[in-house]
């Protein structure tokens, strides 16, 4: 295990995914982050997980115009009451439009239907190109030298 200077567990790759999947069954909801020429853009999405990348479904505008055919970040957290600790996955990647066949093979259940009201019709992949994660521990004390 490899800890930062910041005391923050780096998780190994396999452990990403693995939380990016228990994410994705869970519903939870992640951000996709796209790069505008004025700003960058971050919005909630809901996900899932399928070939070591993410699946969401978003409708027309400039989210689907920057996102498709670029590079993109997607990322999705949770803090974990029980064992006191929170998790963070970042996947970076390029981000594609999924043909029609495509969507078939994957079936219903391996993509999401969005929670807003009028929801899009464009689902895209997200390839996991760099996948990065941390753990750490909610109350731990602050590192020596850290100001109040």
């Amino acid at each position: 295990m490899w800890i930062d200077q910041r005391g923050s567990e780096i998780l190994p790759q396999n452990e990403c995914l693995r939380l990016l999947a228990v994410a994705a069954q869970s519903h939870d909801i992640g951000r996709l982050g796209v790069s505008t020429s004025t700003s960058p853009i971050i919005v909630p999405v809901n996900f899932a997980y399928h070939n070591a990348g993410v699946v969401c479904r978003i409708g027309p505008g400039t989210l689907a115009d920057k996102a498709i055919g670029s590079l993109v970040a997607f990322e999705v957290d949770r803090v974990d009451d029980e064992r006191r600790s929170v998790w963070s996955v970042l996947l970076r990647g390029l981000a594609r439009e999924l043909s029609a066949d495509e969507l078939s093979g994957l079936g219903l259940q391996q993509f999401p239907f969005p929670l807003v009201h009028h929801a899009g019709d464009l689902v895209i992949f997200i390839r996991g190109d760099v996948i990065t994660g941390r753990r750490f521990s909610v109350g731990d004390p602050a590192p020596s030298g850290a100001r109040s």
